[in-house]
């Protein structure tokens, strides 16, 4: 029998320091212990289980690389692992973690004011408080640039007015990061929870992400005072830099989902018999299983190069989105074939291939499309941006 771990071909764990083993390790066993045992469920009542929020928060899983605040400061390729353990169990835990840590803890603490990160960090860290990221809209989400929703000021305070669309975490959150354009600029604002004229309806009818809120919101006049608004910065730049951060951990979740469906081809082909042997003794099938392999085994080294790009302050967008680009697609046709390797039973939900699938679908849009990806890496190869 081989010694190499088929989820980790080229042993990217034995590239990890002690402290970041351990990190994977404990979120490994939440997954493998809480995650895994309800989320089928879940995802066909569609429904978030939010009782998990409390135990994700005690790990120190909310912001988990920023520091003070009851954050707890680990590293980049800490980060990228914690995603890619979650998303090992579903997409939509992923998401939450994401987006609470990424689009919401980020930017406050990168651009807040010492009053906005005192009130709102340690409550988001401890899972007291949930945040939401409004920037797509429902005309355009790949064309922030042409925003329609707006703030005017209004004495000392804001006035805000329009819409974002299919925002994750929306209806739970306490606290909305809204992007809107003002006579000075695109700005951000904290939106809270029961504002009058803010209203956060839940999406359904959904065929993935099913266990992950997602929301629309309104704002029709919706005041909030110049203390809710982000000092910190001015422009397109804010909201792109809030999304770099959620993009890095995207590539390392892409992987754990890749590897569940790797994993239960795997063992589906070993016991499955057909033409009297193991379907896994079939070279079609063996070739299928390597093709996984392959490719999520370069997905790994490209992100663990990332994250450790990341750790020095090295990291650019653009690769950020060539691993983002490389990975989901990777994750996407890996599930797509697991789904197909398992026969009919690959569209039960008895198995992990078709809810992967499907919530990769989500995963391969939001945050930018595969095409915007391969245009930002045009950009940096030609100077020409063909947007």
């Amino acid at each position: 029998m081989s010694s190499v771990n088929p989820l980790d071909f080229y042993d990217v764990r034995g590239q990890l320091s002690e402290d970041e083993q351990m990190v994977q390790d404990t979120v490994a066993r939440f997954t493998d212990e809480k995650v895994l045992p309800v989320i089928r469920e879940c995802f066909e009542e569609h429904r978030f289980p939010a009782e998990l929020v409390p135990e994700i928060a005690a790990l120190g899983l909310l912001g988990s690389s920023l520091e003070g605040y009851g954050c707890a400061a680990l590293n980049g390729v800490s980060y990228g692992l914690i995603c890619q353990e979650l998303e090992r169990g579903d997409s939509g835990i992923r998401s939450f973690v994401s987006v609470q840590s990424s689009l919401v803890m980020w930017p406050i603490h990168a651009y807040g004011s010492e009053e906005q990160k005192q009130r709102w960090l340690p409550a988001l860290a401890a899972g007291e408080a949930i945040g939401c990221f409004g920037l797509t809209e429902p005309h355009g989400g790949s064309d922030p640039g042409n925003m329609k929703t707006h703030a005017k000021r209004d004495g000392d305070d804001w006035v805000i007015n329009g819409a974002k669309m299919w925002i994750t975490n929306g209806s739970i959150a306490d606290v909305a990061v809204v992007w809107a354009t003002t006579d000075e600029g695109l700005r951000g604002f904290l939106v809270e929870k029961g504002t009058p004229g803010f209203e956060a309806p839940e999406i359904h009818r959904k065929f993935s992400l099913r266990a992950s809120v997602t929301s629309s919101l309104f704002f029709d006049n919706v005041r909030v005072p110049q203390d809710n608004m982000l000092p910190g910065v001015l422009g397109l730049k804010g909201p792109l830099n809030c999304l770099t951060q959620a993009r890095y951990g995207i590539t390392w979740g892409a992987i754990g989902a890749a590897q569940a469906c790797l994993r239960e081809s795997v063992d589906y082909a070993n016991d499955r018999e057909l033409f009297n042997r193991p379907v896994s003794h079939t070279q079609t099938v063996q070739r299928r299983l390597a093709d996984m392999a392959r490719r999520i085994t370069t997905a790994q080294l490209l992100s663990l190069q990332l994250g450790r790009l990341k750790d020095a302050g090295a990291m650019k967008p653009a690769q950020v989105s060539l691993a983002k680009w490389n990975n989901v697609r990777m994750a996407l046709d890996v599930a797509r074939d697991a789904r197909d390797i398992l026969g009919g039973a690959g569209i039960s939900a008895e198995y992990c291939p078709i809810r992967h699938m499907l919530n990769l679908e989500s995963v391969i849009t939001y945050e930018g499309t595969e095409t915007i990806h391969e245009l930002v890496v045009g950009r940096e190869l030609t100077g020409v941006n063909a947007f």
